[in-house]
């Protein structure tokens, strides 16, 4: 999408935390899978299939049916990936990923009669009985990646997003600065209208498809947004992620998405959390594991090791004869808890490390060590040479 207005910046805070957090729609299936198109399907070849997907699932013809509506809205997401050549690039170059930091409808939140209004140009009809209600704007999604570090701490972070705003020229009309859209003529301004069928023995009422439910034709366009009403814009945001969320999480921007129709609220923005994996922690709820390795001498005799945390390195006694696996618990050293910010464990689990290359006087010191060793001593040793011998013996 192309960007005529300048950017906006400012500081914008989360919602309250049972509305801040939502579950994401985005899908991880293919969407060429998902139209049932091949992956040198043409624009037309596209449309053709999003409509039939559309018109199949639509909830109006599944009444009651979740599924149905889910995959109403995952061929919509599809559709719109797929029918923007930038972003059809992406995701044919690096998949879903390539799709990270691009705005894209929040398809998960919308109303299907809406998503049907968006794409008007394929159904050829806008809105039915609700064509002149005033109608929320679409919810928008982006990405953002954070590190553990800043999962433990909290961070603000900018985001940038293209979206459609209302045209400051014409304050959204359409119309040249001066003028007005004339009423429509085949629906009297209603939006709707009536058609007969079976020699009039019923009616059916859907959107007008001279003025597309709007009422009103604009005969002499803006120049800034040719009619549109609309123009893109790009904004830039100062987002503050709070301490503790979690992948697959997101912070709603309440009236960041688009403008509505006829007098409806904007839409949201859902800022959609991505953490990147750490060289050292692996996360478990608000947990962190650390894979600590430790020489088979160390484990044997005991030692004091440093382990590394997020806030810093903390002294650990192994006792002697620790096994291989046994984990140790450092309280209060995870990740904060996103609802009532107390820390997680920090779990280090004993890898014990045999040394590949050995100098001649440590093999003399095994060899000593070899000749005085008591597997019958070991437990695991023990009944490991016992189920041996209980299986010869069958």
């Amino acid at each position: 999408m192309g960007v005529e207005n300048p950017s906006t910046r400012y500081r914008v805070g989360i919602a309250p935390p049972d509305e801040a957090f939502v579950g994401v729609m985005a899908t991880n299936r293919d969407y060429y899978e998902i139209l049932g198109v091949d992956r040198n399907a043409s624009a037309d070849d596209l449309k053709r299939s999003y409509r039939k997907m559309a018109m199949k699932y639509h909830p109006d013809r599944n009444p009651d049916n979740n599924e149905a509506e889910h995959r109403f809205k995952e061929a919509a997401e599809a559709y719109e990936v797929l029918s923007d050549t930038d972003k059809r690039n992406r995701y044919d170059h690096a998949g879903h990923a390539g799709l990270r930091g691009t705005s894209r409808h929040d398809f998960g939140h919308m109303d299907p009669n809406d998503i049907f209004s968006m794409f008007d140009n394929i159904f050829g009809t806008s809105g039915g009985r609700g064509a002149t209600r005033p109608r929320r704007g679409a919810s928008l999604e982006t990405l953002i990646e954070l590190s553990l570090e800043e999962v433990a701490t909290g961070v603000e972070k900018e985001v940038d997003i293209d979206r459609l705003d209302t045209c400051a020229d014409c304050r959204g009309s359409g119309s040249k600065l001066g003028s007005k859209p004339t009423k429509c003529a085949a629906c009297g301004g209603s939006g709707q209208v009536t058609q007969s069928g079976l020699g009039g023995m019923f009616r059916m009422v859907t959107g007008c498809p001279e003025c597309k439910g709007a009422g009103s034709i604009v005969t002499d366009p803006c120049r800034s947004c040719r009619g549109a009403g609309r123009r893109p814009t790009r904004r830039v945001l100062l987002v503050k992620i709070p301490a503790g969320i979690h992948p697959g999480q997101a912070v709603r921007l309440p009236g960041e998405g688009e403008p509505g129709g006829r007098g409806g609220s904007r839409g949201d923005l859902h800022v959609v959390v991505q953490v990147n994996s750490h060289k050292l922690f692996e996360r478990e709820e608000d947990h962190l594991i650390l894979r600590m390795p430790v020489s088979f001498t160390q484990a044997a005799l005991g030692a004091t090791v440093q382990v590394p945390s997020l806030k810093g390195h903390h002294d650990l006694t192994i006792k002697a004869g620790t096994q291989h696996g046994h984990v140790h618990k450092i309280s209060g050293q995870g990740l904060p808890n996103l609802r009532n910010g107390r820390r997680g464990d920090l779990l280090v689990v004993m890898t014990v490390e045999i040394p590949k290359k050995l100098s001649a006087k440590q093999k003399d010191l095994l060899h000593e060590f070899a000749e005085v060793e008591d597997h019958e001593v070991m437990s695991e040793t023990k009944s490991f040479w016992e189920k041996i011998k209980e299986q010869i013996a069958l």
